[in-house]
């Protein structure tokens, strides 16, 4: 199975360009899951968080194809990780980062192929759809692949306390993992106090509250409302538990 991660957005023909890709490499019964074709555009750091986060409901091996790649055409180095079992394939620029941080068993390796006719502004379709398509169907990369040390631009294994995504709800996920932060803490949000709540039914209409979400995130909420909207949040506004 090929999951898909990017900021790509649904309605441009790229996604559908890169999953002709993963067929025309692997088999036409390749499973293909678009996972998050709206992580923030361009942005690395809470891509990685999300990611992580995200990774965490699948099994192993699974295979990741994540292209958040502003810097798409320079140096940076194209990669695949194998961390605790799971693969990823996409640009070494930190988006790959905290997974390789948190990983308790961690591979790295250099993509050294370059297809003919490479697009310069198009790796995911050229580069990195057909790695990821071989390696979901078993198929050796004995010479497109070189093992290197790890990644160039590594990232820490810590939470980040700020807003990493914000869903159609208003919902805010956040970088903080639940089991970090304490079920008893409040949140600073702005100018906000923000209490903790287990459910939305726990919760008055109108009141926002945080709870830990479906992948072990603090996720921000306003029980039938727009916790963006409400309290002024979107992707990077700090959080800050409080004791």
């Amino acid at each position: 199975m090929v999951v898909l991660y990017t900021d790509f957005g649904s309605d441009d023909p790229y996604v559908g360009q890169m999953k002709a890709a993963l067929l025309h490499h692997g088999q036409s019964t390749l499973p293909i899951v678009d996972l998050l074709h709206r992580v923030p555009d361009f942005d690395v750091r809470a891509g990685a968080h999300l990611l992580a986060a995200l990774a965490t409901s699948f099994d192993s091996g699974t295979v990741f194809l994540a292209v958040v790649d502003p810097g798409v055409g320079s140096d940076r180095p194209a990669v695949v990780i194998e961390a605790d079992g799971k693969w990823y394939v996409g640009p070494d620029n930190g988006l790959l980062g905290v997974v390789a941080a948190r990983a308790r068993v961690l591979r790295t390796w250099c993509i050294v192929w370059r297809p003919p006719g490479l697009s310069a502004s198009f790796h995911g379709r050229d580069l990195f759809a057909p790695i990821a398509a071989r390696i979901a169907t078993g198929d050796p990369l004995t010479t497109e692949l070189v093992e290197c040390a790890g990644l160039e631009h590594p990232q820490a294994a810590d939470d980040l306390a700020a807003v990493i995504y914000v869903d159609h709800y208003g919902n805010a996920l956040t970088g903080l993992r639940a089991a970090t932060v304490g079920r008893q803490a409040w949140l600073a949000v702005g100018t906000a106090r923000v209490p903790p709540a287990r459910v939305f039914a726990e919760v008055p209409v109108g009141q926002p509250f945080w709870y830990e979400n479906s992948v072990g995130l603090v996720e921000i909420a306003v029980n039938r409302g727009s916790a963006a909207s409400e309290l002024r949040l979107a992707v990077g506004s700090p959080v800050v538990p409080e004791a």
